[in-house]
């Protein structure tokens, strides 16, 4: 049976992948209302925060798994897939064996949710996207993640381009083939079908449907990119790339322009569109006076994971970390006021590469050269946060090809090409903005103030910084700005603001250095003379 707005092919669709479309009961694209109703009545632990929210529960994983990640080694793609510690292969008997064991597990369910939607704002290169699951949550979530149908095109939706079948109470067989643990998250692209077993962290299928659109979109002649970005009034869009935590959520977040997404966009010929019709915040030490566009976005609709919250008020604890620091709130993307509706803009004026620098060295701004670009986007220098991923308690260095390795499908020299190209072509200004910390590193020194940054990102996009006078900092060679409207000049140059002596400094930029050296060793083979000169110079 099936319950919501119908049409013919969803049934089959569902007998295809042997569910029980006779006894089960299906739910397509259920309300909001109704789902809040579901999750409040059938899951344990949900309840209603006091602005509205939903408070929901992951369970036992409180971020991704990437260790878990596999994709299925099918000759479709086989050549074409960056294998190694991202990408791991997975036989396709285990995939089948996968999804299986998920099938069987939803058709004991009494209730299995369908969300259909799109990935992709626009209409030439968008993807349909199936979701089958039987938390009320993770449909809900979806629903706010992905592009929301209008009732028209869910009539005529017709078959999905991707299905994500999503039994994470469920776990994964660690004596299958390829599988090394009770969780599982699998991706078959000759099937067009994504697995989860042994998780129950919604972030999975949001992030399983970005590495999705980095296979089909390079494939388009579209980039692929872990940003957010935003337009301010008179066209000019930024693009900020970062990792979870180093605040692309936040920085793009701003009132003077317009938000086209805050975390994955697509780069075409006629400009960029989010992935996204939502957006996934981190929540951990939020306030309405800090961020007030996330704070007041949080109400009825929105999904809250994981969060402290009064048993009496229900007033949400945002500093609160007694089940995770991955605290996170997941909302549709009108629900900030000046959202840009449809989710597109031109070509960027200006590339941000945010980085969390744990070793606080390296300077809060410095504009970077066309090569240096290249160095800085596919070295993808940053500290993950704790609480994004599963064990990390504190911020550990870490280098992620293109802002966004664990999602990359092709090789990363792919994407930075594909960069570089279009860097070229519009003349767009790239920025290396540091969001980690100041005067020592993490331990000794402080986390650049937020309000700094932002007076940064202003200078950036008022042209200020454009023109400002700059120094060329020793080893990175960077250009760094001497000054900055709201900003100390202290802060801008780190061998000043650093606490220790001025020998410790060096020593620290020089051992931040050899790692740069050392992860780049990777990628020499394929890198062009003018790259790898970008580098830092020992």
């Amino acid at each position: 049976m099936l319950r919501g707005i119908n049409e013919p092919e969803v049934l089959p669709h569902l007998e295809s992948l042997q569910f029980d479309t006779s006894n089960l009961l299906f739910k397509r694209n259920l309300a909001v209302s109704e789902l809040y109703h579901d999750a409040l009545r059938d899951e344990a632990g949900s309840t209603l925060s006091s602005a509205g929210a939903l408070i929901a529960f992951s369970g036992e994983k409180t971020g991704r798994s990437p260790r878990d990640k596999r994709i299925v080694d099918e000759a479709l793609t086989r050549d074409d897939v960056w294998w190694g510690p991202v990408n791991t292969k997975l036989p396709p008997k285990s995939f089948e064996i996968n999804r299986k064991r998920a099938v069987d597990y939803l058709n004991t369910r009494e209730n299995v949710y369908i969300l259909d939607g799109y990935a992709g704002w626009d209409p030439k290169y968008r993807l349909k996207v199936r979701v089958i699951c039987a938390r009320p949550y993770h449909a809900l979530f979806m629903h706010n993640m992905l592009i929301r149908p209008s009732r028209e095109e869910l009539e005529n939706f017709g078959q999905p381009d991707f299905t994500i079948i999503n039994a994470g109470q469920f776990p994964a067989n660690p004596l299958t083939e390829g599988i090394t643990s009770k969780t599982s998250v699998a991706l078959s692209f000759e099937n067009r079908q994504m697995v989860i077993l042994g998780t129950e962290y919604a972030g999975e299928m949001k992030k399983g449907i970005f590495t999705v659109m980095h296979y089909y979109m390079p494939k388009a002649g579209v980039l692929s990119l872990h940003s957010s970005a935003n337009v301010g009034p008179s066209g000019n869009v930024s693009l900020f790339f970062g990792l979870s935590g180093t605040g692309k959520t936040t920085l793009s977040a701003d009132p003077r322009r317009a938000l086209i997404g805050d975390d994955e966009h697509c780069w075409s010929d006629d400009g960029v569109f989010n992935i996204e019709g939502g957006c996934y915040a981190k929540a951990i030490n939020l306030s309405a006076e800090k961020e007030p566009e996330i704070f007041n976005a949080i109400r009825y609709g929105t999904v809250l994971e994981n969060v402290d919250y009064d048993k009496d008020t229900h007033v949400v604890d945002y500093d609160g970390i007694s089940i995770t620091e991955n605290t996170r709130a997941s909302y549709p993307i009108e629900f900030i006021p000046n959202a840009q509706i449809p989710c597109l803009g031109g070509h960027p004026n200006n590339i941000i590469l945010l980085t969390c620098d744990a070793f606080g060295v390296l300077p809060p701004v410095a504009k970077l050269t066309p090569s240096q670009a290249m160095y800085h986007f596919i070295s993808g220098y940053t500290a993950k946060i704790p609480g994004t991923e599963m064990g990390v308690v504190e911020p550990q260095t870490t280098f992620s090809a293109c802002f966004g390795q664990p999602f990359l499908v092709l090789h990363p020299v792919k994407y930075a090409t594909m960069l570089a190209e279009k860097m070229q072509e519009h003349q767009a200004n790239v920025w290396l903005v540091n969001t980690g910390w100041n005067g020592g590193a993490y331990g000794t020194g402080k986390r650049i103030s937020l309000k700094y940054t932002r007076a940064i990102i202003d200078a950036i996009h008022s042209g200020e910084l454009e023109t400002a006078e700059t120094v060329k900092s020793p080893i990175f060679n960077f250009q760094v700005p001497v000054s900055c409207s709201n900003v100390p000049d202290k802060v801008l140059d780190p061998a000043k603001a650093w606490i220790g002596t001025p020998e410790s400094f060096q020593a620290t930029l020089r051992d931040l250095g050899e790692k740069f050296v050392d992860n780049f060793k990777i990628f020499e083979d394929q890198a062009t003379p003018d790259i790898l000169a970008a580098g830092p110079q020992l």
